[in-house]
């Protein structure tokens, strides 16, 4: 299994608009991607800029590219994300789940 994680950076309201985007837009397309297990959104911070991270997890580095492409490492962030974020990663990193629950 494989999470896959990725950072942004966003004032308050940009964070709000980012996570209205994430649960209308995102989700409901991860959960038609072959091989997606599931999602979450995480916010940081109580002054701005607020910090944001986006973990998905895959059934395989295989999966991960049939979402991502070739370039899988390569952040997919949709031009409606990016006029909410001042700032994201433009890379995300790869990790194997090797112990959890839930």
């Amino acid at each position: 299994m494989i999470m896959r994680i990725w950072r942004a950076r966003a004032t308050r309201a940009g964070a709000e608009s980012y996570r209205a985007h994430f649960t209308e837009t995102v989700l409901p397309a991860l959960e038609r991607v072959p091989g997606h297990l599931g999602a979450w959104l995480l916010v940081r911070g109580e002054a701005e800029p607020l910090e944001i991270q986006v973990l998905t997890r895959w059934e395989s580095l295989a999966a991960v590219r049939g979402f991502a492409g070739a370039e899988y490492e390569t952040a997919v962030v949709e031009p409606a994300a990016r006029a909410v974020l001042l700032d994201f990663d433009s890379t995300v990193t790869h990790h194997t789940v090797v112990a959890g629950g839930g």
